[in-house]
């Protein structure tokens, strides 16, 4: 199963909450990019990049035979 199923209900809460927070909050820096349109493009530009990268690194993670086992299996 997926993993932030063992999180209490408390826990899965806040997450849930503070993600809504963060697409709200990159929905209205991109409108806010759109209507400042010549200088706004290179916010955009600048968070497409971001999110590309930032996808790259959880495929990269998800996909990582070697961090799972260093995760399970190293002391910490």
């Amino acid at each position: 199963m997926l993993s932030f199923l063992a999180l209490s209900d408390m826990e899965y809460i806040g997450y849930l909450l503070l993600i809504i927070v963060v697409i709200i909050w990159i929905i209205a820096m991109i409108v806010g990019m759109i209507v400042a349109f010549p200088f706004g493009i290179i916010g955009l530009v600048a968070i497409t990049g971001v999110g590309f990268l930032f996808a790259k690194v959880v495929k990269d993670r998800l996909s990582s035979k070697e961090d799972d086992h260093y995760s399970k299996n190293i002391d910490k």
